[in-house]
């Protein structure tokens, strides 16, 4: 038994058509998602690197006090149960993270890049990367587990102009040109034509990593590895693209766009195919299901949960709230609480969004729904409060009205 786990950095969820897009031609992630479960509700915990990789490694939130005695970390697990692990990556705070070296093979991509623009997709540097990611798997013997974080989405825009003019209409502004990605704050009174001129550039990286991840999967598809190997496709952050009059990381501020990213796990033998849930989600439920996937005990984590339950339609208890804050650069007291009904922002204020109806947190209703804003205040302090000695499963169900919102 093999897991292959792709993260791709920066990949936006509203541009998949697997999760409603019906613009970009996402044709090869869409069939593997048809194979696969989907999960629509998945937010990450923080936006920060470095602590995401402890909740992906370690099962431990974004917002567990760092001094916190960790957990055992996943790839030391794995390897006293005889699984080989083998990390691939081009980020630089990936391949130097705590708990990387815990893998027994880690293979770094060569992170420079040319910042221009090429003809053909075997000169882009998605498409080095995916050829890496196979002659890597072709050398994988015994259980293994193989994890790739690629940040190219995040790094470097390099798709063939032909990608680009892909989205274009005669009217539209020319497409954004530079291979470096845009990371600004855009003017209260920004043009329209700006903003779009970045967003054909981002579908064509998007159509561009949909190649690269077919050609992966006519790969996985024809190999031995198809029989036996769960895969994991998701992204670490989402990417903004002027939702809030940010483009890029800018100041990651925590909306949906950023920490809203998508999660499709293909199981082998047809398990879970064309599945979907709206449970809620996080980093370090990956950490439990790999766990899960290989039998093993999972630890005791404050907030982690397998998934596999819910891919076998096992009844089982669901949490009814997500947590995440963001790093320094956005100011350590931004914080938002996710339940299914709403997310509330707290950061220099509180902002408060109906759920899952409002998906890009566009209307701010916290000015009408004071006592949501209340319950959901005091529910975020909870959380914080349990973390550190605690399971956040063992808090009391949160009322009626924060589960399903008002009449």
């Amino acid at each position: 038994m093999n897991a292959i786990c792709i993260v791709v950095d920066r990949l936006h969820v509203g541009f998949l058509g697997t999760y409603g897009n019906s613009w970009v031609g996402t044709a090869a992630i869409d069939r593997l998602a048809a194979d696969s479960l989907v999960l629509d509700q998945v937010l990450v915990d923080t936006p920060r690197l470095e602590l995401l990789y402890r909740s992906y490694w370690s099962g431990q939130h974004a917002l567990c006090p760092q001094q916190q005695a960790e957990l055992p970390p996943l790839p030391e697990l794995l390897r006293q149960a005889g699984v080989a692990t083998v990390l691939l990556t081009d980020e630089r705070l990936v391949s130097q993270h705590p708990l990387a070296g815990y893998f027994d093979e880690l293979a770094v991509i060569d992170p420079r890049w040319e910042p221009r623009v090429p003809e053909e997709i075997e000169q882009t540097h998605l498409a080095g990367c995916f050829a890496q990611i196979i002659e890597h798997l072709e050398e994988l013997s015994g259980p293994t587990l193989f994890w790739c974080h690629l940040a190219a989405l995040g790094t470097v825009w390099d798709a063939p102009a032909e990608f680009r003019f892909r989205y274009h209409e005669e009217d539209d502004p020319q497409p954004y040109a530079a291979a470096e990605p845009p990371n600004r704050l855009l003017a209260t009174d920004y043009d329209p034509d700006e903003l779009w001129s970045v967003v054909q550039a981002y579908a064509a990286q998007v159509a561009l990593l949909d190649v690269c991840m077919g050609g992966l999967l006519e790969y996985f598809r024809s190999s031995r590895l198809a029989q036996d190997t769960l895969l994991i496709l998701t992204s670490a952050r989402g990417f903004p693209l002027g939702e809030h009059r940010r483009i890029g990381a800018c100041d990651e501020a925590l909306y949906s766009e950023l920490v809203q990213v998508p999660l499709v796990i293909r199981f082998p033998n047809g398990l879970a195919a064309a599945a979907r849930t709206q449970n809620l989600v996080e980093p370090s439920d990956i950490w439990a299901t790999l766990l899960d996937w290989w039998e093993l005990p999972v630890a005791d984590s404050p907030t982690a949960a397998s998934l596999l339950p819910i891919a076998r339609e096992q009844p089982v208890a669901w949490r009814d709230r997500l947590a995440a804050g963001a790093g320094a650069s956005a100011g350590q007291k931004q914080r938002i609480i996710r339940t299914p009904a709403w997310l509330l922002r707290s950061a220099e204020g509180e902002e408060l969004f109906v759920k899952p109806d409002d998906r890009w947190d566009a209307n701010d209703v916290a000015s009408r729904c004071p006592e949501v804003v209340d319950c959901l205040l005091d529910a975020l302090a909870q959380f914080e409060q349990t973390l550190p000695g605690g399971r956040i499963a063992d808090l009391p169900p949160l009322g009626e009205v924060l589960l399903s919102g008002l009449d």
